[in-house]
């Protein structure tokens, strides 16, 4: 017997044999359809999440105690004051960033802005601000009751984008800032995908996952230019807002 008829008569001998194993969609049990789609692997490793505490995978950038995890853009030690469980900016001193850097984030933060002086408004109403990666800034301001121009208030990634409310409570109120920022990846010199950013400011969703257009720029358009990891900075603008309970998750 060639090989060819020993293979068609194999075939037809077991068809019948497969056919009486095969069991139809319909006549399968609830559970053994739902079974179907279930997905077992890879499992989520377990992380502690205490009510009003840090996740138990963050890295903890400011727990209340000491600047040791920042040092100062101008190089050397932090030099913003450490009291009462906060930091607050020492104007002059510059900008403060963290030793280590950073992509794809999810930051937790909590700022205050005292109560202004007589006569000051608009972004001189105690301003600052956090960039991401140097070079991307969620804006930090007394926004209470304060008008200016929105892309520029509290919450908004400045100069770009409108915070879609004004969550901003009065000042010498404590603020929370959570933030899901993505960053922006290249291919050489290339932009291939640009940032996103999710602000939730007091609770409230005022940044859905919206495009940065580029690098925060005071006067012009943003821009992209290539970068890896970079650390993240707190802004001195010469106004003495405090900071506390500051971490995030790498993700």
């Amino acid at each position: 017997m060639n090989k060819s008829l020993k293979w068609a008569l194999g075939m037809a001998l077991t068809a019948p044999t497969l056919a009486a194993c095969a069991t139809p969609q319909e006549e399968l049990e609830p559970w053994q359809q739902a079974a179907k789609t279930e997905v077992w692997e890879p499992v989520p490793k377990a992380v502690e999440a205490p009510v009003k505490g840090v996740p138990s995978d963050a890295v903890v950038l400011f727990d209340g105690t000491d600047l040791s995890a920042w040092e100062s853009i101008n190089g050397g030690p932090a030099a913003w004051t450490v009291s009462d469980d906060a930091v607050t900016v020492k104007p002059g001193t510059g900008n403060i960033r963290t030793k280590q850097s950073f992509c794809d984030v999810q930051l937790h933060m909590e700022w205050r802005a005292p109560a202004p002086e007589d006569g000051m408004e608009g972004q001189q109403r105690n301003n600052s601000g956090v960039f991401f990666q140097e070079r991307y800034e969620i804006q930090v301001l007394d926004s209470y009751q304060n008008p200016t121009y929105p892309n520029g208030q509290a919450a908004s990634v400045y100069k770009q984008t409108i915070p879609l409310v004004n969550a901003t409570r009065p000042p010498g109120q404590w603020q929370e800032y959570d933030i899901v920022f993505t960053a922006p990846k290249f291919d050489g010199e290339t932009l291939t995908t640009p940032g996103y950013v999710t602000v939730i400011h007091n609770g409230v969703v005022v940044q859905n996952h919206v495009e940065i257009q580029g690098t925060t720029e005071w006067i012009g358009a943003p821009k992209y230019k290539a970068h890896g990891c970079a650390p993240i900075q707190l802004q001195d603008h010469d106004n003495l807002v405090s900071f506390r309970n500051i971490w995030l998750r790498e993700l």
